[in-house]
């Protein structure tokens, strides 16, 4: 599983802008790497006050019970790091 940082820079890597939304089938994971790795993110309440998500077009993934499509992270997450 990815680490914090890895997703952050990933997701940097990928953002046309800062906070912009990013498909979550970019990050280069199984559904259900995906579906895991981003619900745990989700669950701690720490890290989830800066992930954004959203459901647009796309791949859907079920994140903590919701159905989303993209993240945007807010930068300031980079204080965890």
């Amino acid at each position: 599983m990815m680490t914090l940082k890895e997703v952050v820079d990933r997701y940097a890597a990928l953002a046309a802008e800062p906070s912009g939304p990013v498909a979550l089938s970019r990050f280069g994971l199984s559904t259900e790497e995906t579906q895991n790795l981003f619900s745990s993110l989700d669950e701690d309440y720490h890290i989830s006050r800066f992930l954004h998500f959203s459901r647009a077009e796309g791949q859907s993934y079920a994140i903590s019970g919701e159905t989303v499509t993209h993240v945007a992270i807010d930068p300031s997450i980079r204080s965890f790091l």
